[in-house]
């Protein structure tokens, strides 16, 4: 997903597991899927130069089943892009 913040760019990955094995939802984004979202934005700034001048954000939005309903939990700025 992709959302415009303030003048930020919000590149959010939506992540979503049944069962908390292995770090659940949060755990799966690990340093490949990491990459992996990295490229993609590249791929994205390169299509749209108009988004190219924005600063850029990584998020990650954790949705779980609780009782009878979602919980989504929002992690702002997750993780970082190198400048490589």
């Amino acid at each position: 997903m992709v959302a415009l913040e303030a003048g930020v760019l919000v590149i959010i990955e939506v992540r979503m597991r049944s069962r908390q094995d292995f770090g659940g939802a949060a755990g799966s984004v690990d340093r490949f899927k990491q990459a992996k979202i990295i490229r993609t934005a590249r791929q994205l700034l390169q299509a749209h130069r108009d988004f190219a001048r924005l600063p850029v954000r990584f998020d990650v939005a954790l949705v779980s089943p609780e009782d009878d309903e979602w919980r989504i939990e929002w992690i702002r700025h997750a993780f970082e892009a190198s400048a490589t």
